[in-house]
């Protein structure tokens, strides 16, 4: 049955780590080794894997990272953005270790695969610490995780689906990358959320968590079944949203009114669609983990202990939060 209204329930949550920002490229680049400004010793190389700069996610996660990884803070950062190619991605890790840096971050495109590398990482005693997303291998090859809950934000977005829609709901789903860490659960949690309900998940396939991805299979997903047919857009990002906004209003529909989405992100693009109401309830994955990234690296290099895993929260916005909190968001 179809909805035709905005939810203004929302979820609370705590945020934490007010992290630092810079700027996205598919390009390796390095500072020129200059000592640091606080005269803390010598420069730490680093060199971080990117996935790519496929969202405005990923763009301001790049930002917080260059910015904490700065010579300023005593760091020489070689940076590698792998254009969501996981095997170049490897690479770029190979010629990390081969160039002796002290120590390597990686945001994993996918999770699985990661073994061998990671094993030549720990055989050339250069730690590993990931950021953001997670892998499939044994967590004695890294020395630290630092990220968001993702399978806790599909959970409530499937929460608030589930308050929101009591009668039979036709849904389609946005994928986010396949075999990725986020895609994969943030589709656990929401399926947990729904189970039982009337919602009823008609059609899912990946966008790649970009927004002309979201944009093609949202237009396959009207050809196929018509604007009538859907009652709401689950997007595993904010850009996948924003493209299925695109498709929807292209094909005479009102997003957020005639079918209604809810996404993850909460980046600036999708808040002000929220705001607009065009998207119906965003649930946030904070992108700022430079400074925390930093820390770790930083702690394991002095041979402290630390966390295995440091999970930053989040918060999750309808309307009315989205308009109070864009005057003062930072990504």
């Amino acid at each position: 049955m179809k909805k035709r209204f905005l939810s203004t329930l929302a979820l609370a949550g705590v945020a934490a780590f007010a992290l630092a920002a810079c700027s996205s490229s598919g390009d390796t680049e390095s500072s020129d080794g200059a000592a640091p400004a606080d005269g803390g010793g010598d420069m730490i190389t680093v060199g971080f894997a990117q996935t790519g700069s496929e969202s405005g996610w990923r763009s301001a996660n790049t930002e917080s990272m260059k910015t904490a990884f700065s010579e300023d803070n005593g760091f020489d950062l070689v940076f590698n953005a792998a254009d969501n190619d996981p095997a170049a991605q490897i690479q770029a890790v190979r010629s990390f270790i081969n160039q002796g840096v002290d120590a390597i971050v990686i945001a994993p495109i996918v999770e699985d695969g990661w073994d061998d590398v990671l094993q030549e990482a720990s055989d050339a005693g250069i730690p590993v610490i990931l950021e953001d997303r997670t892998v499939s291998a044994s967590d004695d090859l890294y020395a630290s995780w630092v990220g968001l809950d993702f399978q806790l934000e599909g959970q409530k977005a499937g929460e608030w689906a589930a308050e929101t829609f009591t009668e039979p709901t036709n849904m389609v789903v946005l994928e986010g990358t396949t075999g990725s860490a986020p895609a994969n659960d943030r589709a656990t949690g929401f399926d947990m959320a729904i189970e039982g309900t009337p919602i009823e998940k008609i059609d899912s396939q990946t966008g790649d968590f970009t927004r002309d991805g979201g944009k093609t299979v949202m237009e396959s997903f009207l050809q196929k079944y018509g604007a009538d047919e859907i009652d709401l857009v689950y997007a595993h990002n904010d850009d996948m949203a924003l493209g299925a906004i695109e498709a929807i209003e292209a094909a005479g529909a009102v997003p957020g009114e005639d079918i209604m989405i809810v996404s993850i992100d909460a980046v600036h693009d999708g808040m002000q669609a929220l705001a607009d109401g065009k998207i119906n309830y965003i649930v946030e994955c904070n992108p700022l983990l430079g400074d925390k990234a930093a820390e770790l690296v930083k702690a394991v290099l002095a041979g402290d202990s630390v966390e295995k895993r440091t999970i930053v929260e989040d918060q999750a916005f309808d309307q009315e939060a989205a308009i109070e909190a864009l005057p003062n968001r930072s990504y």
